[in-house]
C-alpha cells in the first residue's frame, strides 16, 4: 500500500512534465507600448530600435504595420476600413529581455501589438499579383562577404536625402533580408529572392527614387538634382543584381476586423 502514493507522485510529475513540453510558446510582446497620432504634415516614416530596449515607429498606418509585421508589401494587405491606409500612428515601445531583439523578434512583437491594441484579425488567401524577382546578373554579384559575426544584427536602413537620393549602407545582410526590406519599405510589390546567394554581405547602394517607391511619400527629385541612377540600374551597376517584373501567387492577408486603439 505504501507504493501507491509513490507511484501517484511519479505519474503526476510525468503528466506535469508532458504538459510543460506541449504548452505552446508565447509570441513575444512589448512590455509597454504608447500609441499616439502621427503627424499628417510629415513625410517621414521609419520603424527601428532607438536603443537596446526601445522600439519606435513614426507615421505608420495600420496597413504598413501589418505589412511590416508579416513581411509583405502593403498591396498584399487587403480589406479593412479606409482609415487603416490613412490614419497615422507613432508608437514607442519597450522590449523585454536582457539583449536587443533581432528584427524577426521585433516583428513578432509588432504582431502581438496589432492583435492586442488594434484587435486585428485576418485570414490568408493566395492571390496572383505583380512581383519582382531578385536575381544575379550573368557577370556575377558585386558584394563583399561581411566580416561581422553571424550573430550580430544586420543593418538595412535607408537614409533619405530629400529631393536628392536614397543611400543604403547594408551590413551583415543576407539576400533574403535585403529582398524583405525592399518589399516592406521601398517597392510596391513582393520581392522574391532567387539569387541563390547564401552568405552575409556588406554593400552600399545609392539611387534616385521615384513616386512608386516608399508609398509615394517622398518629394520628387528635381531634374537638376539627379546624380544617381534609378533603383533598377543602380542594382545592376553597383551590386551586380537584377529586379525583373513578373506575376506570381502570394499568400495575401485579408483583414477580417480591426479597431482604432484606445487612448493611452
Amino acid at each position: 500500500m505504501k507504493l501507491i502514493p509513490a507511484i501517484a507522485i511519479v505519474l503526476s510529475l510525468a503528466v506535469s512534465a508532458m504538459a510543460k513540453q506541449t504548452e505552446p510558446a508565447k509570441t513575444p510582446a512589448f512590455e509597454v507600448a504608447t500609441i499616439k497620432p502621427g503627424d499628417p504634415n510629415s513625410r517621414a516614416r521609419i520603424a527601428r530600435m532607438q536603443s537596446a530596449h526601445q522600439w519606435s515607429a513614426k507615421n505608420y498606418t495600420v496597413k504598413y504595420m501589418v505589412a511590416a509585421a508579416y513581411n509583405l508589401p502593403p498591396r498584399a494587405v487587403i480589406g479593412g476600413p479606409d482609415w487603416i491606409d490613412s490614419t497615422l500612428y507613432d508608437i514607442l515601445a519597450t522590449t523585454p529581455g536582457e539583449s536587443q531583439p533581432k528584427l524577426d523578434e521585433q516583428m513578432l512583437m509588432l504582431q502581438s501589438l496589432l492583435t492586442d491594441r488594434f484587435k486585428l484579425t485576418f485570414h490568408r488567401e493566395p492571390r496572383e499579383v505583380p512581383v519582382y524577382i531578385l536575381s544575379v546578373l550573368k557577370t556575377g554579384p558585386k558584394l563583399n562577404e561581411s566580416a561581422a559575426p553571424p550573430s550580430s544584427q544586420p543593418v538595412l536602413v535607408n537614409t533619405v536625402f530629400p529631393g536628392e537620393k536614397i543611400a543604403l549602407p547594408a551590413r551583415n545582410s543576407t539576400m533574403s533580408q535585403f529582398a524583405s526590406m525592399l518589399q516592406r519599405s521601398v517597392l510596391d510589390r513582393p520581392v522574391l529572392d532567387k539569387t541563390e546567394l547564401t552568405g552575409r554581405y556588406d554593400f552600399d547602394l545609392e539611387w534616385t527614387p521615384d513616386d512608386t517607391q516608399f508609398g509615394g511619400n517622398l518629394p520628387p527629385v528635381p531634374p537638376e538634382n539627379i546624380k544617381k541612377p534609378d533603383l533598377f540600374t543602380a542594382l545592376q551597376q553597383q551590386l551586380g543584381l537584377r529586379l525583373e517584373s513578373t506575376r506570381a501567387a502570394v499568400d495575401a492577408i485579408v483583414i477580417d476586423s480591426v479597431q482604432k486603439p484606445s487612448e493611452n
